[in-house]
């Protein structure tokens, strides 16, 4: 049974990790459109004159509807997103069968209406996407090397996948098309309901969200809030309009919106007081605790965390500090956030977000949309509170329980040690650096695949028991995550860097 679980967390984790690819072309978009939406509407123009230039104007509104072109086809994006980040091999064919095979699954459900039901619409977004994108990703890994008759050789391997999914894409669009109303009306009801828990349900959302966010599982629960009817329905510009985020952009959109903006951005106003205050508060307190000796050597890991969190909203690179020396730590951080998601709800807080809870996020889609949409010097006042929240709390629990975050104690791996300075030492320190991490991991015969999200590098092992966890913090790493079958090492942006020169290590073995 254990095995079972375990299978199935992995699946999930492999789910999350293929979110991140669509994921990421979002703060760009979200940029565009904040900034164009921001300076085009004419309560802008009319406060800051300078802003009425033809040419500015121009630009402004070509980067408005750039912005506006990502999140239209969202659905698009993740059904191709997902069928490469969850292939095994060959990923541009997995792309363009997820693509075109979610050309026809809309084509299909578009047909059935016409013929059926001209009066009604079906909209399954992002829901659509995911089954789309997963099954061709299935599809690809189980028949990219299918053999066919001589007579249709042409049409086998890889250009098989395309064709099998298309069909696929039929039968599915049928079958939404029949049982996709009922569950449509479903989700409605459902997002009333959440409504109706208001700020409770806003400090379970936040609550659950970075629970689950320990383990790299909160990619596949936040997009069913934010590009689903679980997350609002909305009439916006004569258009329904489901989804905290699309609902969130539709208005940013819109220059004839008024008033604060949608009940649904309470699944992203909780964010910033906990990201760009209390997270810092957190790494300060962190910092102060080491011993006096010890600060200059580690300082860095806190500093770089904690500003990470506040400009971006990325908080792995700190909350690893904490989260496998004290779980328990771990869960009061998730309590906190979620109490962050209650009282940004009662105070108001309208900001919504492209990606993250950060600066960027804040200024984009807070100040620059006006205290009359957003409420964002809200956001200030609960962000003291938080940062001393946070200081003061992370403080007490570290020196009364003893906490043994990074820098705490110095303790010397002569293994590790020995790994280091065994290690290549050509002019190349990515390749150096990967090596030492093919090492650490038990050598090549140990790796089964290598892999990269945002922030971590993601390999799956045939024995965990051989993977020596100090080199990965010698290098950078505030946490190593032990999973079923493999690790996860925190590394922030050099994850993907990691990954590739890896696979490339393992492609043409030199070590």
């Amino acid at each position: 049974m254990s095995k079972k679980f375990s299978h199935i967390g992995q699946a999930f984790s492999q789910l999350g990790q293929a979110f991140m690819l669509p994921i990421a072309i979002l703060p760009v978009a979200g940029l565009l459109l904040g900034l164009g939406g921001a300076l085009t509407n004419k309560a802008a123009v009319t406060s800051y004159p300078w802003l009425n230039q033809e040419w500015l104007q121009t630009i402004l509104k070509i980067m408005n509807f750039a912005g506006s072109a990502v999140f239209n086809n969202l659905a698009l994006i993740f059904s191709i997103g997902l069928a490469v980040g969850l292939a095994k091999g060959d990923k541009g064919t997995a792309g363009l069968a997820g693509g075109v095979a979610y050309l026809v699954y809309t084509a299909t459900i578009s047909g059935l209406l016409q013929l059926f039901s001209p009066k009604n619409t079906i909209d399954t977004g992002v829901l659509g996407a995911i089954v789309i994108g997963s099954v061709v990703a299935y599809l690809h890994n189980h028949y990219r090397k299918v053999e066919l008759p001589q007579f249709l050789g042409f049409f086998g391997g890889s250009r098989f996948i395309p064709i099998i999914s298309s069909l696929a894409a039929i039968v599915i669009g049928a079958i939404f098309f029949i049982i996709w109303p009922p569950i449509q009306s479903g989700l409605t009801s459902a997002g009333y309901a959440i409504a109706k828990m208001g700020s409770l349900g806003s400090f379970l959302y936040g609550f659950l969200l970075r629970l689950t966010g320990a383990v790299g599982l909160h990619h596949t629960i936040y997009p069913m809030f934010w590009y689903t009817a679980l997350g609002g329905t909305a009439d916006v510009a004569g258009k329904t309009v489901v989804g905290a985020q699309n609902i969130f952009f539709a208005q940013l959109a819109d220059p004839n919106h008024h008033g604060l903006f949608t009940y649904g951005t309470r699944f992203f106003a909780g964010r910033f007081a906990t990201m760009m205050f209390g997270l810092p508060g957190a790494a300060l307190a962190m910092y102060l605790c080491l011993p006096k000796r010890n600060r200059k050597t580690n300082g860095g890991l806190y500093l770089s965390g904690g500003l990470t969190s506040f400009l971006t909203g990325i908080t792995e690179p700190i909350e690893y500090t904490f989260l496998f020396v004290a779980p328990w730590l771990y869960v009061i951080h998730a309590f906190l956030d979620g109490c962050s998601f209650y009282v940004a709800d009662i105070m108001n807080i309208r900001i919504g977000n492209s990606f993250s809870g950060g600066l960027i996020d804040y200024l984009l889609f807070g100040v620059l949309q006006g205290k009359d949409k957003t409420n964002w010097p809200n956001v200030l006042i609960m962000g003291v509170i938080w940062f001393f929240l946070y200081f003061f709390i992370f403080t007490f629990c570290i020196k009364k329980f003893h906490v043994g975050i990074p820098g705490m104690v110095v303790e010397e791996n002569q293994d590790a040690e020995k790994i280091m300075s065994n290690s290549p030492k050509t002019d190349d320190k990515l390749y150096n650096e990967s090596c030492e991490i093919i090492t650490a991991l038990g050598g090549l015969k140990n790796i089964e695949t290598v892999s990269a999200c945002a922030t971590r590098l993601r390999v799956s092992l045939k024995d965990n028991s051989l993977v020596n966890d100090d080199v990965f913090k010698m290098l950078g790493a505030p946490g190593v995550l032990k999973v079923a079958g493999g690790v996860q090492a925190i590394f922030g942006g050099k994850a993907d860097l990691y990954s590739q020169e890896i696979n490339d290590i393992i492609a043409h073995p030199c070590v």
